[in-house]
């Protein structure tokens, strides 16, 4: 991404920042809910699961954050909330974070791969394809096909979506959080707060992730040694 933007456009930039953040993860959160029944009519792949496209509940303060079907916080909702607040008066003058400095101190964080602010048609593509992938994964994770391997990768890129937007918001915070717009103060303290709710959730949620692998898988054997009659 080129850093040399306009003085209005870098204003811009860090409530996309912020609100990337929380709407990346927001985007792979609605797609959570209860997991599909295992009576399927027979042995061949469930169909590709379509994700969720309602538009976000929208609330009227982080203490009323709405929760999702698995007991998550509504990490969109919260987004959303917050992006429809009042806007602040636009100051004059260049943003008061640096971001060359920010990419120098956290090199390897994934919001310079998915989060930065771009219209350039080959990266919106690239975007799309690492979505789709891990879409699919999670597809496969929720209908109990995915390989124990699989789980485990789809439970540690979430861990590591989470774990960047933390890092990147609070060592914004640390080192610009005095000389930012409050709007944008609020949107990192709302990202850090959600992400580390995430964090705790993610243990149960690969675990019965795995449970229920485990117990579709024995249903299936159980299946065919009675011969490949209907399956349970």
């Amino acid at each position: 991404m080129a850093l040399g933007m306009s003085t209005r456009a870098r204003w811009k930039l860090p409530l996309g920042t912020a609100g990337v953040l929380v709407l990346a993860v927001g985007a792979w959160l609605a797609l959570d809910g209860p997991p599909p029944g295992d009576g399927a009519a027979s042995g061949a792949p469930p169909a590709a699961m379509t994700p969720d496209t309602r538009p976000p509940p929208v609330f009227a303060s982080p203490s009323g954050v709405p929760r999702t079907r698995d007991g998550g916080l509504d990490l969109a909702g919260a987004a959303a909330a917050q992006v429809q607040s009042p806007p602040e008066e636009e100051p004059s003058g260049p943003y008061p974070a640096d971001l060359e400095a920010l990419r120098a101190k956290l090199p390897d964080n994934l919001y310079w791969d998915t989060g930065v602010p771009t219209k350039e048609p080959a990266e919106l593509r690239r975007r799309a394809e690492v979505e789709a992938k891990w879409n699919a994964l999670f597809g496969k994770v929720q209908s109990n096909e995915a390989t124990v391997e699989e789980v485990h990768q789809y439970y540690e890129h979430r861990r590591k979506v989470s774990e960047d937007a933390i890092s990147f918001a609070t060592t914004m915070l640390a080192d610009y959080g005095d000389k930012l717009p409050s709007q944008d103060r609020g949107l990192l303290e709302l990202s850090v707060r959600m992400h580390r709710t995430r964090l705790s959730e993610l243990p149960r949620q690969e675990e019965e992730a795995l449970a229920r692998r485990e117990a579709h898988a024995q249903r299936q054997r159980e299946w065919r040694e009675r011969g490949g009659g209907r399956q349970p």
